[in-house]
């Protein structure tokens, strides 16, 4: 777990122990956050910008004279520029003693999160004789790792929402009478996250039937369905602490408003949990022997298990993406469906596992959230074992 190092300094650790010889960090107009993950500014940066990190040299970031103010110069060799050319000819120069440089560039942008510069930015670089790699692996080791305070914030959290998610359904069966729809439970939850200080980027989902096969399906008042007996619900809601180290929490469980599931559903329950199930046990025994996995690896063994019990076709999405400040963090997401995902699980990540089946008349997911810590993998969050019974 990363210490008191600063984001630079932990790239500068990495790179110690890294074939790469210096990491080039481009930015024009907030086109890659990565930035804003390293070098805290005004916010106010109108032209393009660059910032070199390498191991035992201070980082010096090229940026126009017009924007040299909105820097902090503590810890960084500020150097500016004024015409096109100047700036490549310094970029040139801090460039030419190099041979390998990483930028958040994916060949065949097979990891969007790590690709981020634009192609004629990177046919410059690459024009200065320097041989131009991935960040992928470099800039979650410096940026998407959880520190301690960002790890017991998250325990928090998950504390909070483990104990709304069943509230919620409980609020369900006591107005079930009187009338209770998507939208109010919806609405429910946004007030138990204000009366916790959570605060959340969007959602929560709240499905009943059909609606629980659109995986980001978010009840409005002329879009929300009445909760009657019978129905299937699924509940996904994710939120964090307020504050610069707070780290998400992100869950998803499903509910029978009856006595018995139905047949149908608990069969599909089984195939969600189990291939979940599979999925952790994987990466465990893969990290508890020393060894790593990559992202697309987890997400590969889980779809294989949901295709062989015959619904692979209604598994719409990767098995997991990465947690951190974001819900949708910038650390290894598990995915060989949408992007085929190599990075592998450092220590410090933490992430989701939640595999989903989306069939016509209803949905299942069941999603944990995953850390690796000193002790190697751990879940953090409650996991699901069987299907909430509504009365």
């Amino acid at each position: 777990m990363p210490g008191q190092l600063s984001p630079i300094e932990q790239a500068e650790a990495f790179l110690q122990t890294s074939t790469i010889d210096a990491w080039l960090v481009y930015d024009y107009q907030g086109m890659n956050p990565v930035f804003a993950d390293l070098v805290r500014t005004s916010g106010f940066l109108t032209r393009p910008v660059f910032l070199l990190i390498q191991p035992g040299v201070k980082p010096i970031m090229l940026l126009s004279a017009v924007d040299a103010g909105q820097v902090p110069s503590t810890g960084l060799s500020i150097q500016t520029y004024i015409s096109l050319q100047d700036v490549h000819d310094k970029l040139e120069s801090f460039l030419s003693p190099l041979q390998t440089i990483a930028m958040e560039y994916s060949p065949l942008r097979q990891v969007p999160r790590a690709s981020r510069v634009d192609a004629g930015t990177i046919e410059v670089v690459r024009s200065m004789g320097v041989e131009v790699v991935s960040s992928a692996e470099l800039l979650q080791y410096a940026t998407q790792r959880w520190s301690e305070k960002g790890l017991a914030s998250h325990r928090r959290a998950v504390d909070h929402i483990s104990a709304i998610v069943l509230d919620a359904f409980t609020e369900i069966g006591n107005r079930l009478t009187a009338g209770v729809t998507e939208h109010d439970i919806h609405e429910y939850i946004l007030a138990r996250f204000n009366q916790a200080r959570l605060t959340t980027d969007h959602g929560p989902v709240v499905a009943a039937n059909a609606h629980a096969s659109d995986p980001h399906f978010s009840p409005t008042l002329e879009a929300s369905a009445r909760f009657a007996p019978g129905d299937w619900v699924l509940i996904d809601l994710w939120a964090k602490e307020q504050g610069p180290d707070a780290i998400y929490a992100d869950i998803t469980w499903v509910a029978h408003i009856g006595t018995t599931v139905p047949e149908d559903r608990q069969h599909v329950f089984d195939v969600v949990t189990h291939s979940r199930d599979a999925a952790t046990e994987f990466l465990r025994e893969r990290l508890s022997s020393g060894q790593n996995a990559e992202g697309w690896e987890v997400d590969d063994l889980a779809r294989r298990y949901i295709t062989e019990a015959g619904y692979g076709d209604y598994f719409l999405h990767r098995l997991g993406h990465s947690l951190g400040k974001q819900v949708h963090s910038g650390g290894v997401n598990l995915d060989s469906i949408e992007t085929h995902d190599t990075r592998t699980f450092l220590p410090g990540l933490g992430f989701t596992i939640e595999p989903g089946v989306y069939l016509p008349k209803f949905g299942v997911r069941s999603e944990i959230n995953l850390h690796v810590g000193p002790s190697g993998l751990e879940v953090t969050t409650p996991v699901q074992r069987s299907v909430i019974l509504i009365g």
